[in-house]
């Protein structure tokens, strides 16, 4: 079931998406940054999705003294990709200001973003 917003968010002061096209257009920075509020103390966060083979090892997140976390990859445009944060190894999170979210095959969401 497709959620709405289905244009992307402006990323506000709390986390979210920013996204840099690189000049050919091919490929596209997407800064993923997850507040404090959303990880409530957790020393951990991996970024799983489609980009990844929803791998919980292969992107571990940058903590930043903020208490928030954040990472940069580079992802091929023209694409939506399908993600979620691993916190502590344990506890799914979501995107607040993902592009869209859509239900996966575990009755929960996952976040959407559109390059």
């Amino acid at each position: 079931m497709e959620k709405t917003p289905t244009k992307p968010k402006k990323q506000s002061k709390e986390g979210g998406l920013k996204k840099q096209y690189v000049k050919s257009g091919s490929v596209c920075k997407v800064t993923f940054r997850l507040p404090k509020e959303a990880v409530k103390g957790a020393r951990r966060v991996n970024i799983v999705g489609e980009f990844n083979d929803w791998s919980i090892e292969a992107n571990p997140m940058k903590p930043l003294r903020s208490g928030e976390f954040t990472l940069t990859l580079d992802l091929r445009s023209g694409r939506e990709y399908r993600f979620r944060y691993l916190v502590e190894g344990y506890r799914w999170e979501n995107d607040w200001n993902a592009d869209r979210y859509e239900e996966n095959i575990y009755g929960s969401d996952d976040s959407v973003v559109i390059v």
